[in-house]
């Protein structure tokens, strides 16, 4: 099977290998334009395909691009499938049209070929991929939607598309987190490694506030990692240890000696006491303090 490799090779070589292993359908209809030269059809003859893994695309990008078709031209022909009412439909190259559309063109370059459904989706799935036109969650809807429809195990739809088995269970996980989390990552907010990181949080408020604290890089996807196993297995808190009486009135009575803030951590075996001080005149006035303790303090021998 040729496509387990083909993400290393051009869009043209898959097309070819599809033919071989269905067999091209051109034949089967002499009024098709030929598969194998681009002709220029009408722009207002082609709709884009409903079912087109990208979803979004950017604008600022698009009109680059229709500047681009402006000057030179459609350098690459698209590729388009017959449809019953005798319009087009793409399977790869809707960024070419609708930069071209954008242009003010009235054809563009395209090669027909007749393909079924299964191998449209395939095809456009692929031709994105190569591209890396797709965000981490619309390859893994176009996954699932291949999955579902024509029954692929993992393992078949890995070599539909020459990605191994683990990459693709890896984003199909994706699509088990919180919609708001998934959205995020839709939007580029948050990186796939983060995103993947979460799948073992089960409550969706805490992978939300999670995601939250990793989105925008904020955090490298190894610390990512380390605070996600930090939520999922806190640390026990120290026990805290009970103070007597007599040692709450000791803080006490420093309190009022020392006329500032005293505390102390610990119990009666073993602590600290922290005695703050907020300006100089604290300072001076515990010093003081002090110095009249050590004058009038005579240790036991």
């Amino acid at each position: 099977m040729a496509f387990k490799k083909g993400l290393g090779r051009g869009l043209s070589a898959l097309l070819s290998d599809v033919e071989m292993e269905y067999g091209s359908s051109d034949s089967t209809n002499s009024e098709t334009v030929s598969a194998e030269t681009p002709h220029e059809i009408p722009i207002a003859q082609i709709d884009p395909n409903v079912n087109q893994p990208r979803k979004t695309f950017d604008e600022v990008a698009l009109n680059e691009l229709a500047n681009s078709i402006r000057i030179h031209g459609v350098i690459s022909p698209i590729i388009l499938v017959n449809q019953p009412n005798g319009r087009y439909m793409i399977i790869a190259g809707e960024r070419r049209w609708r930069a071209s559309k954008k242009a003010g063109l009235l054809t563009i370059p395209a090669i027909v070929r007749n393909y079924t459904p299964q191998q449209v989706k395939e095809i456009s799935l692929i031709e994105n991929l190569q591209r890396e036109d797709l965000n981490p969650i619309e390859t893994a809807v176009a996954i699932k939607q291949l999955m579902d429809e024509y029954r692929y195990t993992q393992e078949q739809v890995a070599d539909r598309i020459g990605k191994s088995r683990p990459a693709i269970a890896n984003t199909l996980r994706l699509l088990t987190l919180n919609e708001k989390v998934i959205a995020l990552v839709s939007d580029g907010r948050l990186s796939a490694g983060h995103a993947r990181c979460l799948v073992v949080v089960e409550d969706a408020e805490a992978q939300l506030k999670l995601a939250q604290m990793g989105c925008d890089n904020k955090v490298t996807v190894r610390d990512f990692e380390k605070m996600v196993k930090n939520y999922l297995n806190p640390k026990p808190a120290k026990p805290k240890m009970e103070q007597s009486l007599e040692l709450k009135d000791m803080v006490s009575r420093m309190q009022r000696t020392f006329a500032t803030k005293v505390s102390a951590l610990g119990n009666d075996k073993k602590g600290r006491i922290y005695i703050d001080y907020y300006n100089r005149d604290d300072l001076d006035r515990i010093i003081e303090i002090l110095e009249v303790i050590e004058k009038n303090y005579t240790p036991n021998n």
